[in-house]
């Protein structure tokens, strides 16, 4: 190899040298700090030159790229197409480029904002018993559409709310067990504002799960 030439003539020239060699410094063979500058450098030069394990971004085609990133996102969780032209951008992406893709990835329907809105609402309100007013703010987070967001939320009527108000109100109120009337109906009047249902729901399911009459002051 190059260094080798290098490496000798180093060498040779700190023997020639005399009193200016690694003998000087009273360096011992085979010591680690006795490298010579001509093997430093190459050691350098050839970690500066090692290639890298994977393709620099700038050099790879940017729709290609787009693509990958894309749907590498989708394998993982369900994206809306704001969520994917951020993590785009995030990349470097070019934006006509970004648009491109996102708009093939439309075309196939493997992006799709209102199936999302709707797969949203109904896995949102079932699990974790969210009001529509969460589920819109946790929609136009994602960056949908408000048209899109208005049509997924019209597959949830005043009942389904209640009674995903109720359902959370007996959930939590399991763990409130010797607690007194007056701090528990407080714990989960917050926890059900929390959730974004309104002061009418709030109020009447209390009242139903606490066996209590209705009393308008306990709400305030």
């Amino acid at each position: 190899m190059a260094v080798a030439p290098d490496v000798a003539t180093g060498s040779m020239r700190s023997g020639a040298a005399g009193e200016s060699g690694p003998s000087r410094r009273g360096r011992r063979p085979g010591s680690r700090s006795g490298r010579s500058s001509a093997e430093r450098s190459a050691g350098g030069r050839a970690a500066r030159s090692a290639p890298p394990t994977e393709p620099a971004e700038p050099d790879a085609d940017p729709e290609a790229l787009a693509r990958t990133i894309v749907l590498r996102k989708l394998t993982a969780q369900a994206r809306t197409r704001d969520e994917l032209a951020k993590a785009l951008k995030t990349r470097k992406v070019p934006e006509d480029v970004s648009e491109k893709v996102l708009d093939r990835m439309e075309e196939v329907g493997l992006v799709d904002d209102a199936e999302f809105a709707r797969s949203w609402v109904s896995s949102r309100q079932g699990r974790r018993h969210l009001s529509k007013t969460a589920l819109r703010r946790e929609l136009v987070t994602k960056g949908v559409d408000r048209d899109q967001i208005d049509e997924a939320l019209d597959q949830v009527d005043s009942e389904d709310e209640r009674a995903a108000a109720l359902a959370l109100a007996e959930k939590k109120l399991r763990s409130m067990s010797g607690l007194d009337r007056q701090v528990q109906y407080r714990r989960l009047a917050g926890a059900l504002g929390r959730r974004g249902f309104g002061p009418g729901i709030v109020s009447g399911v209390l009242n139903e799960v606490l066996n209590a009459e209705p009393e308008s002051d306990q709400w305030g």
